[in-house]
């Protein structure tokens, strides 16, 4: 049995927290603290971090802190407990910069094309957040509108880019070691488990088709958490970190 670490125990307890806060105020901890797209009135600064703390709902949580215990006790033991959390929000913030990345990727064009068409940006705004056409929009801009609308007003949860992160990690760590998922029990080695985990998520992001997760699942969040894990663990192994511990 995995023996949990302090950094990992202290992060589970805060994640816990959290989501009884959520199942107690319901509604007004996403609107504090989840993290809205930066367009939206709903979004604060602080949300980068408090986001990653936030889950929408019991399977959601369980599983990625069930990872958090697996993986980043491992890691932990592995790092130390300064470069770890380095690591862990090192991994969130990737999260953050490839989702909302990918979101101005498909909102601004959108956005500059409905201004080109005569509508004003508080027209846009307005029919944005109230999901309400106002009269005399154009099939066309209806179009584009309804396009961007999910983007506008999405919202991101869960530590799965900080885990993705992780996983990666672990990866550069322990190439051989033999992982399974829960959905299919045979061992395959974390060098290439890993790896086709990404894929996965990579495929989603581009298709909208889901295999293992939920189809609202922030795929390029898991990509960015996982990118950033790997440069970033990569990147000491082969400075030997080791030798220059944080702790």
């Amino acid at each position: 049995m995995v023996k949990i670490t302090d950094a990992v125990k202290h992060l589970i307890i805060v994640n816990v927290l959290f989501f009884v806060a959520t199942q107690i105020l319901g509604d007004q901890m996403y609107q504090w603290f989840a993290l809205w797209f930066p367009k939206n009135e709903n979004f604060q600064i602080w949300q980068i971090v408090t986001h990653m703390f936030m889950h929408g709902g019991t399977m959601h949580i369980l599983f990625n802190m069930i990872g958090l215990w697996m993986f980043g006790s491992a890691v932990e033991q592995y790092l130390g407990k300064k470069q770890f959390l380095f690591l862990y929000f090192s991994a969130g913030f990737g999260a953050v910069l490839f989702q909302l990345g990918y979101y101005y990727f498909t909102y601004l064009p959108a956005f500059s094309d409905l201004i080109s068409s005569g509508l004003n940006a508080d027209q846009i705004t307005q029919m944005l957040t109230s999901n309400q056409l106002l009269e005399g929009v154009t099939n066309a801009q209806k179009l584009q509108l309804q396009d961007i609308f999910p983007v506008y007003n999405a919202s991101m949860v869960g530590a799965s880019g900080c885990i993705m992160g992780i996983l990666a990690a672990f990866g550069v760590m322990n190439p051989n070691a033999k992982l399974m998922m829960i959905f299919l029990p045979i061992p395959i080695k974390a060098k290439f488990f890993i790896p086709g985990i990404i894929l996965l998520d990579v495929i989603s992001a581009f298709t909208g088709q889901s295999f293992f997760s939920p189809s609202n699942t922030a795929y390029m969040a898991h990509i960015g958490g996982a990118l950033v894990g790997f440069l970033v663990m990569m990147y000491w192994k082969n400075n030997s970190f080791n030798k220059n511990r944080w702790d």
